[in-house]
């Protein structure tokens, strides 16, 4: 596992725009010497800054979006359409302006499914899903994603994974229902951090004074059962995006030496 680089921007709105231009290189050069690239995508108020940047980007025309596969990393079991799932964020962010291949498009199973209210039931058809695309070069039975996105949470959690509860102490599955969830709804599907680490590059947002905490909570050492994010690593990379405000807590060693 890689470890973690950092890069601060001067506030959040530089960082989705840096991000951005950064996610479009990747895919681009995934495409260039793969012939096509894969992506996670998170939710949130960064993730989605981070979607709406690309859709605004004169550079977005750099990817080739019918050779793009997104799957999401988790999401809020609720139905189709709903507007607080991220799939449908992400859609109004930028994917409906775009050229994607629908068949190429892996939104997690929504509450009013083919497995109806059953979250663990959906977050095994993901898990087969997954399982189905990976190729060679994949491992936990998860494709070999080029990029994962993660938002941090104040609490340090990423993806649907939350401190202390059962999800992040998962090892066999890569996907899982969420039960109990603090913060609502309560019912979601997450990816686990065996299928995040499948990864060849894990990005992790955080952006504002109320993600300073967890920003340092994590990187000073913590324990990824205590802390998930602490648990995120790439196989080749592990990037952490980072805007003034959420680094503001982290010791001078840690911090880049030239700030973005």
């Amino acid at each position: 596992m890689s470890a973690p680089r950092l890069v601060v921007h001067r506030d959040k709105e530089l960082m989705a725009q840096a991000a951005a231009a950064r996610l479009i290189t990747a895919i681009a050069d995934a495409q260039a010497a793969r012939g096509k690239a894969s992506v996670v995508l998170t939710g949130g108020r960064n993730g989605n800054g981070l979607l709406a940047a690309m859709a605004s980007a004169p550079a977005r025309d750099a990817v080739d979006w019918s050779r793009l596969d997104l799957w999401w990393g988790d999401e809020r079991f609720l139905p189709e359409g709903d507007p607080e799932r991220n799939a449908t964020q992400a859609r109004e962010a930028l994917l409906d302006g775009v050229p994607l291949d629908p068949a190429r498009v892996h939104a997690m199973p929504a509450s009013d499914g083919p497995h109806g209210a059953d979250a663990d039931a959906a977050a095994g058809a993901y898990a087969a899903e997954l399982a189905a695309a990976a190729g060679p070069g994949g491992s936990a039975a998860v494709p070999a994603f080029d990029v994962l996105l993660l938002g941090v949470g104040p609490d340090t959690h990423v993806a649907s994974l939350f401190p202390g509860l059962a999800g992040v102490r998962e090892r066999e599955r890569t996907v899982v229902g969420v039960h109990g969830s603090p913060k609502p709804p309560p019912t979601r599907v997450s990816l686990t951090l065996p299928a995040v680490r499948a990864a060849r590059e894990v990005w992790l947002l955080a952006a504002g004074e109320d993600k300073a905490e967890a920003v340092w909570t994590v990187l000073s050492g913590a324990d990824e059962v205590d802390a998930p994010a602490a648990g995120a690593r790439g196989t080749e990379r592990t990037l952490w995006l980072l805007d003034e405000a959420a680094a503001a807590r982290l010791p001078a060693d840690l911090l880049p030496s030239h700030p973005a």
